[in-house]
């Protein structure tokens, strides 16, 4: 009867774990869908509907433009979410590769991709996306690029460290034994082991890459004025919020705290289901 409770226990935590994840994943495609396939005319300037209030035809109110700001909001993070996805997709690649060559191959390799990981980690972030970002001339390729390639050495030591947990196991070394090249064991036996590992960091590294991509274009590096981007719309909604129009900055601020929130438990949760340690727990 107790091992049928624990069981029962363990069954519906999992449950209760998918149901949440499922939600997260179809409120975010949800959003990015929406923003994607949203008109200009749906938050287009009307002057007769300046400073509007939230209520029901406006549910986040408008701005100094009359613009409406449920509408620019949801464009706004579906914007975030596609620079988010290119960042994250080209950064998972390099943390990947480096990871491998690094773990594999050790010696100089080793040591020059330790070298770039603590030279990347020891400037701080926010800086670095800066100062890479005004390089690139800003806008979506600036700020693309500087998210690209400064999110990489935390998941690449995390890949560090499995390969290097792989590489000593007796498969692995068996495959050494009957002759396989370095090339051939990383192809057929590392990689396909650490693809659990790869898209938990890549999850994990969405959220960063939307706040920081936020952050930046707040500070005014980042997307242009002309785009209707969360930093954007928090950067104008300074200017007012002194005035009393708090719905400009609380409501997109929030859109943007969930959808971090809703990354993170997605991440978390694919760590919990994936990782033999904490899946059997």
């Amino acid at each position: 009867m107790h091992k049928y409770h624990k069981k029962s226990r363990l069954l519906n935590r999992r449950v209760v774990l998918l149901i949440t994840m499922i939600i997260a994943a179809v409120y975010l495609v949800g959003v990015f869908i929406w923003g994607c396939c949203l008109s200009e005319d749906a938050y287009g300037i009307n002057f007769n509907e300046k400073f509007l209030a939230p209520s029901p035809e406006h549910w986040f109110g408008t701005d100094n433009l009359g613009r409406d700001m449920f509408f620019r909001s949801i464009k706004g993070l579906s914007i975030s979410m596609i620079i988010g996805l290119i960042s994250v997709g080209i950064s998972s690649v390099i943390a990947i590769v480096m990871g491998i060559l690094s773990a594999v191959f050790g010696g100089w390799v080793d040591k020059v991709v330790n070298f770039a990981i603590d030279l990347c980690m020891g400037l701080p972030h926010l800086v670095l996306l800066i100062l890479i970002s005004f390089m690139m001339g800003k806008g979506v390729m600036g700020i693309t690029i500087a998210a690209a390639v400064t999110h990489w050495p935390s998941m690449t030591r995390m890949i560090r460290q499995e390969v290097l947990q792989v590489r000593n196991s007796q498969y692995v070394l068996a495959a050494y034994k009957m002759g396989r090249s370095r090339w051939q064991v990383a192809v057929k036996h590392i990689i396909p082991h650490i693809l659990p590992v790869y898209f938990i960091g890549a999850t994990l590294l969405f959220p960063h890459c939307i706040m920081h991509e936020s952050a930046v274009t707040f500070l005014g590096f980042g997307l242009p004025k002309e785009l209707p981007a969360i930093g954007v719309i928090l950067s104008e909604a300074m200017t007012h919020i002194v005035t009393g129009k708090w719905w400009l900055a609380v409501f997109p601020g929030l859109m943007l705290l969930i959808a971090v929130i809703f990354f993170d438990l997605i991440g978390e949760g694919l760590k919990n289901l994936l990782n033999p340690q904490t899946g059997n727990e």
